[in-house]
């Protein structure tokens, strides 16, 4: 078959796919079987992938849309997808040597490092790749084959065409790809990413393949689950074989005969740890020999063939040099202990929050102190402890000031509780973060106003007051013309975001103005109870007490904030702007058909994040609540569910997926 003869049979594929999605989705009349449906996908793919030149946007495979649905579709697992039983010290790893020696002679083991990532099922067909599918709950997964199509190490085809072929591997960022993604969020304004694992996890799952694209992804294979036409003796054997076809294959695994082997290579990688490029949290000891694995078989939950230890939190010590007082914008007055730069989990530490006063003399930590610092989950530097024998003479217990760092005005505790706050609603280093917050993606969604452009703003006077923000397209020159949140691009894309922004529902507004303990959630709540900012002003007690998961501190928050004569001016000044103040959600909330239903979400969601899945909800009358209890109607689970999944089930409480709450909503 020549090219022009493949392009028409690929251009027919098309043109055939998408005449059904549209009978399917928008007809509702479908014309095939699903099956039938998904051989010609398979036989579009298996070109594509293939002849990867004939790949084009406008493809049913590329596309977002119609073929949601369906591309994104619950698969079925052909092997179990098993998690591993973990171990904490040697002597579990010791155990677990010894019991495999016990049963088998002269058993051979394999150490590898134990990626942090997404773990996935790639799936060839006669050597093209044609589906890829995340874990899920081990028995059924999520197609994500589209995005693996964007990471180049992921192979498209490879050279040994089996006639199917199942491989195992990890999809992991970089720390150089994460720290290039975090620095876009900081030009854009947007929230920093956590950790790369969270970020590589999340970016599976987006329906634009080209943010997948953009994030560079990487991929290690460390297991072959079929191989259909060729077998293998050995697991060390068959990763050899993979990188043959071109996988990138565990790295650098090791093959050892005895417990001290096993325990040297673990203690090894542990070394390397984090002088590597990309995340790992443990390593992972294995049964080399393929027939006994399955002579030792599984209890009810793991293989009896393979463990999986993990490295404790890397701890260092080093010293308090100094103690900082920020200040946030509720006024909150929070210790920051500044720390002589220590190089912990691969990055350097040389700050740690220290919360409040009751944390710093629970653990009696004072300027000057030695103590032992770590990241909790590799993540977000704390201190442990203070070791006492190393304290210097002289060092004075830290209190925290009663006046504010910045404007010296009055800092007083709250009331039962452990914050100090800063009495001075006009502080400046408050109102610096009531602005960023304000801009957030979260609230105002105001692209381009991140950190930097609001301090520079401020700075230049340009910026006193909220509605200061929806004042600067009056000095648009003049910001083009110095540089202030770059030239004319740059200036112009902040402005038209400024003047979308006008136009968000007014949960946004809600979150933006900063009412303590108020978060995007209650916000939401508000924005569907109210008809709009004038009466939520004028809300009573009883009004909003009523309201699912309102309790007393947040609703005497909600009226004190506005019994204040300056927020009803600001609201005001807001409408004369053009800022709307009206609920959207309230007025096109007419289908109520999840009405008296509350739902609880836990875990990743296939295609929408959570916040989205809440607001389609709550558009549909439903509920959403924090916790499970007896009065939850569904909990929406998504891959990797934590304790609220647990106790769903131990309620008995129905526990739905996303394809499950969209059908809910198109019965």
């Amino acid at each position: 078959m020549d090219n022009n003869e493949i392009k028409k049979q690929v251009e027919e594929l098309r043109r055939l796919i998408e005449y059904h999605n549209n009978r399917y989705y928008n007809l509702d009349d479908p014309e095939i079987t699903d099956h039938e449906y998904d051989l010609l996908s398979l036989e579009l793919r298996s070109l594509e992938g293939k002849y990867p030149e004939l790949v084009h946007p406008d493809s049913p495979t590329q596309k977002v849309g119609g073929t949601t649905k369906r591309e994104l579709r619950k698969v079925t697992h052909d092997v179990p997808v098993i998690s591993l039983q973990d171990a904490f010290s040697k002597q579990e790893v010791e155990a677990f040597v010894q019991r495999i020696e016990q049963e088998l002679q002269n058993p051979v083991f394999v150490v590898e490092k134990k990626l942090d990532g997404l773990s996935v099922l790639l799936r060839y067909h006669n050597g093209v790749l044609t589906e890829g599918i995340t874990r899920g709950d081990g028995e059924v997964g999520e197609s994500v084959y589209e995005n693996l199509l964007m990471i180049p190490t992921v192979p498209k085809e490879i050279p040994t065409p089996l006639p199917y072929l199942e491989v195992r591997g990890e999809i992991y960022m970089s720390y150089e790809a994460f720290n290039e993604a975090n620095q876009r969020q900081e030009e854009s304004g947007g929230r920093k990413y956590q950790t790369p694992r969270n970020l590589a996890a999340g970016t599976m799952r987006q329906l634009d393949p080209s943010i997948v694209k953009e994030r560079n992804l990487d991929i290690f294979v460390f297991n072959l689950e079929v191989s259909e036409g060729m077998d293998f003796a050995s697991h060390s054997v068959s990763l050899d074989w993979l990188k043959e076809q071109g996988f990138p294959i565990s790295p650098d695994f090791v093959i050892c005969t005895n417990a001290d082997e096993v325990w040297e290579a673990i203690e090894n990688i542990e070394k390397t740890r984090w002088s590597l490029p990309f995340g790992i949290d443990g390593a992972v000891v294995k049964l080399d020999n393929l027939q006994e694995r399955m002579r030792l078989g599984m209890t009810s939950k793991v293989p009896r063939w393979a463990v999986a230890y993990k490295y404790a939190p890397e701890q260092k010590e080093t010293l308090v040099e100094d103690i900082h007082i920020q200040v946030g914008r509720t006024g909150r007055l929070t210790p920051l202990a500044i720390l002589k730069p220590v190089n912990i989990a691969g990055t350097t530490v040389s700050r740690a929050a220290l919360h409040n006063q009751d944390y710093i003399n629970t653990k009696d930590i004072r300027i000057g102190d030695t103590v032992v610092v770590q990241k909790a989950g590799d993540i977000i530097p704390q201190i442990l402890q203070v070791k006492l024998e190393s304290r210097p003479s002289g060092t004075q217990p830290f209190i925290i000031p009663d006046t504010c760092p910045n404007c010296a005005s009055p800092a007083v505790p709250e009331e039962n509780g452990a914050d100090i706050r800063c009495t001075n609603s006009g502080c400046q280093a408050q109102f610096i973060r009531k602005l960023i917050h304000f801009a957030s993606k979260n609230a105002m969604n105001i692209e381009g106003m991140g950190p930097s452009s609001v301090e520079r703003l401020m700075i230049e006077g340009y910026l006193e007051s909220f509605t200061d923000i929806y004042k600067l397209a009056d000095y648009r020159d003049e910001l083009i013309e110095q540089g202030v949140v770059g030239k004319e691009k740059g200036t112009d894309n902040l402005l038209r975001a400024i003047e979308n922004s006008k136009q968000n529902d007014i949960d946004r507004l809600i979150t933006g103005l900063g009412i303590r303990n108020v978060g995007r959630q209650s916000a939401r709540v508000i924005a569907q109870s109210f008809p709009d900012m004038k009466a939520l002003s004028e809300a009573e007690y009883e009004d909003l007490i009523s309201l699912p998961d309102f309790g007393e501190i947040m609703v005497q928050d909600i009226l004190e904030y506005f019994a204040q004569p300056e927020t009803l001016e600001l609201l005001k000044e807001f409408e004369k702007l053009g800022v709307n103040m009206k609920s959207k959600s309230l007025e096109t909330q007419k289908d109520k058909r999840l009405e008296a239903k509350t739902f609880v979400l836990t875990g990743t969601l296939p295609t929408m994040t959570r916040d989205q899945a809440s607001e389609l909800i709550q558009n549909h009358g439903g509920k959403i609540s924090g916790s499970v209890s007896k009065k939850t109607s569904y909990v929406l689970a998504g891959e990797e569910a934590g304790s609220k999944l647990a106790k769903a089930r131990n309620l008995g409480i129905p526990v739905i997926s996303e394809e499950d709450l969209l059908d809910l909503l198109n019965r």
